[in-house]
């Protein structure tokens, strides 16, 4: 079985780019592309032509982030931290390596 270091609804930081810094919530991940898309961050303005079932205008749409730009948020110190795998109780498990906190 292969695990992902992202899942939805992580909480991240952006560690390099133009939203350096910025913290949020993953909406989607995209493992065959190796990209996430997080709440708010990366967004883009998009143009949408009015029809019958939207009026359209201008809308912020949030693009994708490739994984080495971004890390978990540690939440003891808030600090971006690495993810590793350990086995526990014979079950495959995220870690934290700056606190050794469970995502799972």
């Amino acid at each position: 079985m292969i695990m992902n270091k992202f899942k939805k609804n992580d909480l991240i930081v952006v560690i390099t780019g133009k939203d350096r810094g910025k913290e949020g919530k993953i909406l989607k991940v995209i493992p065959k592309d190796s990209k996430v898309i997080v709440e708010n961050i990366n967004t883009v303005t998009k143009h949408e032509k009015p029809s019958y079932s939207s009026a359209g205008g201008k809308i912020k749409k949030p693009m994708p982030l490739d994984w080495s730009n971004v890390a978990h948020k540690d939440p003891k110190s808030g600090k971006p931290s690495r993810v590793k795998f350990v086995i526990l109780d014979g079950e495959k498990k995220r870690v934290l390596v700056k606190s050794g906190e469970k995502l799972d």
